[in-house]
């Protein structure tokens, strides 16, 4: 059944044709989170952060025909690679689940603009987009702006806590992008700020939810540790040279750093981290 579910998400989505075994590795696992969230069927679902459609499209699935799922993201539609965020959409839409799905780019959650009605949304999600924002402050203003919209938030986010030495190269690859992001005014990388379960946990405190439900969950085919490894190692000369006025002491630390990145790929096995995901009302 799950499997007839897979190939049914991957027939509309852009990456399904040419890159279909790496989409199916992607929604295999947003069917995970999904799973554990218990989103039910007819649900209305607000979708914040939903770049190419990945979980929009395992969402849109999961609430069925007589359900709706609504994407926003703050990213232009120029924004991805190899596939942007407008040409994933499109094709999404105009897909067998395009009927029951809505995704608009450019939005600024905390616009005074942007606005929904009091619990027009059953579910609020956020999936492995919290780093993309500036700050905690930032997250914290998002997470009470939302409040009000949905009755309950499905989130999820990699977790920084390892369980074995495979997967310290993808973490010490984020920590590497994480330190010489934290001196950027503005930025279009993955990660802008590293938020750990703890923060995560405090935040949503400090912003009126209260999580009722929380696992980590591991998929250990996600090739995301690869990517952020290959990226860290490719960008790094070019991202600490455009940086002006970084401490020389920091600089040699993060490009020791670096040559400890390219030691433990070579003689351990990559697996990426797990996800710290929760639901919380």
């Amino acid at each position: 059944m799950l499997k007839d579910a897979v190939e049914s998400v991957i027939d509309c989505m852009a990456s399904g044709k040419g890159m279909s075994d790496i989409q199916r590795i992607q929604t295999e696992h947003r069917f995970k989170l999904v799973e554990f969230w218990n989103i039910e069927e007819r649900s209305k679902v607000l979708e914040i952060g939903c770049g190419q459609g990945d979980t929009t499209a395992v969402l849109a699935y999961t609430v069925g025909e007589n359900g709706f799922v609504h994407g926003i993201d703050i990213g232009p539609p120029t924004y991805g690679s190899p596939i942007s965020l407008g040409d994933s959409a499109d094709f999404l839409l105009q897909s067998n689940l395009g009927k029951q799905l809505k995704m608009e780019f450019e939005i600024d959650i905390l616009s005074p603009t942007v606005n929904f009605h009091e619990n027009e949304f059953d579910y609020i999600v956020i999936s492995h987009c919290s780093w993309y924002l500036k700050s905690h402050e930032e997250f914290i203003a998002v997470l009470k702006k939302i409040k009000k919209w949905g009755k309950k938030l499905c989130f999820a986010e990699w977790d920084t806590r390892i369980s074995s030495i495979e997967q310290y190269p993808h973490l010490l690859s984020i920590l590497i992008q994480a330190q010489y992001e934290a001196l950027k005014q503005n930025s279009e990388s993955n990660i802008r700020t590293l938020f750990n379960p703890n923060d995560i946990k405090n935040i949503c405190e400090a912003s009126g939810w209260n999580i009722m439900n929380e696992t980590s969950i591991f998929s250990p085919k996600l090739q995301d540790a690869r990517w952020e490894i290959n990226k860290t190692l490719a960008d790094i000369d070019i991202e600490l040279n455009n940086i002006e006025n970084m401490p020389s002491k920091l600089n040699g630390l993060i490009r020791s750093e670096v040559k400890m990145l390219e030691e433990s790929i070579s003689s351990n096995e990559i697996k990426p981290l797990s996800i710290f995901a929760f639901v919380a009302e």
